[in-house]
């Protein structure tokens, strides 16, 4: 068999509906491929990950001769609909890239597409290979669901220039001194924070911090998994109340019609003070022309001292014929030696625990101290939500910002959509 790695990049264009874009799909190499061919399907890659993955995928065929790895990239959501599609049927891929968490990774696992790998973690010895966080997304439904691949943290950069400019000296640790510091921004002239409302979860960030900072590690998790109501805590008041206050003083002017890529440009151009990114950002700070000793990072203050953050990384599908070769190229591309030369194209610290950080970007040395500290992470909210339940929560998030919906109702309005949802 010829050797060749096939890249459809978004040639399964959003564009078509559902269905006809499965249908593509299906004719050019699931599951079914062949005992010698492994598809793949994963989120659109930058450039850098591009690299990466031909490293990966050609040093795998090379080594295995006859192997051919098709790989088929789709936008955020147009991925998301190919495997809920895909859930249950032959259509799917031999493995498939996802995000961790109830809300995604789990609820593919909870409709059996991803193959429990206890065996394969018994054969290659992946327990000691990777880091406990990283772990730890992988055994948090039980089994051995995937291999992990990135934890990223989540955090405040800002502009070491405009804080100096705006008279800040310290960091905030606390709330009320993160409000101090968007007043000393905003005073000077400064836009305090840059973030992009055309899509939905990147403001979200801003809302899923201030309820873990008002309601605490323990209410916040007890309201992400339905075990308190959304209109019994104050909290879930307060929180709203400040993301409001957020959005009339500090955001980006027009921020609601901003795409989180132009805000970004805010950032880079030295337009706004503050944003708030993750691990992975090091790396773009840099290909837009930033000198990273000119940005620092620091934790929302939620007081908590947990990480907001996520993981993700591949899963093997159930429905897979070749799952011995998926775990194979899975170990291959987990080893230390390929590790050590991608790990830095999808975020700051490798999840294989003998790979060490490339502490050239300090960004990525101040990654590794907040990782070393942390009492845990708490994770995006629509990796925790359902799906129906994250498009309510971001209704609701974006009427309080517009003003259609008042603080004081919010929580009572999304518990009302959790009860006649359930």
């Amino acid at each position: 068999m010829t050797t060749t790695t096939v890249r459809r990049r978004a040639l399964i264009a959003a564009t078509l509906t559902g269905a006809l874009a499965l249908t593509a799909c299906n004719s050019g190499g699931e599951a079914d491929g062949g005992d010698d061919q492994l598809t793949i399907w994963m989120l659109t890659n930058e450039d850098s990950r591009v690299e990466a993955m031909d490293l990966m995928t050609s040093g795998f065929e090379e080594a295995n001769p006859g192997v051919e790895i098709v790989v088929e990239e789709r936008g955020t959501d147009a991925h998301k609909d190919a495997m809920r599609r895909a859930a249950g049927t032959e259509a799917g891929p031999d493995i498939y890239w996802y995000w961790r968490g109830p809300g995604l990774g789990g609820e593919l696992v909870d409709l059996g597409v991803s193959l429990d790998m206890t065996e394969y973690y018994e054969e290659y010895g992946w327990d000691d290979r990777f880091t406990e966080p990283a772990l730890a997304n992988i055994t948090q439904y039980g089994g051995y669901h995937g291999v992990p691949w990135t934890v990223q943290g989540q955090g405040i950069y800002y502009n070491k220039e405009l804080f100096e400019q705006a008279g800040i000296t310290d960091l905030p640790t606390s709330y009320d001194e993160l409000v101090a510091v968007a007043d000393q921004l905003a005073a000077a002239g400064t836009t305090p924070m840059a973030l992009g409302g055309t899509v939905n979860w990147h403001v979200m960030r801003l809302l899923d911090n201030l309820l873990e900072t008002f309601c605490g590690a323990e209410t916040a998790d007890r309201l992400n998994t339905e075990q308190t109501g959304w209109d019994s805590e104050a909290c879930v008041t307060e929180a709203f109340t400040e993301l409001q206050t957020w959005g009339d003083e500090y955001l980006n002017e027009g921020y609601m019609g901003v795409a989180q890529e132009d805000s970004a440009q805010l950032f880079f151009q030295g337009n706004a003070a503050m944003t708030i990114e993750g691990t992975w950002f090091n790396q773009q700070i840099v290909d837009n022309g930033m000198d990273p000793e000119n940005v620092g990072v620091f934790l929302f203050p939620t007081d908590t001292n947990r990480i907001y953050g996520f993981g993700e990384g591949p899963y093997v599908n159930a429905m897979s014929d070749n799952p011995d070769l998926a775990a194979e190229f899975l170990d291959y591309i987990t080893s230390a030696e390929i590790q050590e030369q991608v790990y830095q194209a999808w975020g700051a610290i490798s999840v294989n625990r003998e790979v060490e950080a490339d502490t050239s970007n300090p960004l990525n040395s101040a990654w590794v101290e907040y990782f070393a500290n942390a009492e845990g992470i708490f994770t995006n909210n629509d990796q925790n939500l359902s799906l129906e339940q994250t498009t309510e929560y971001w209704r609701i998030q974006n009427s309080v910002l517009t003003g259609d919906i008042a603080p004081e109702d919010a929580g009572t309005t999304f518990q009302g959509f959790v009860d006649s949802s359930s």
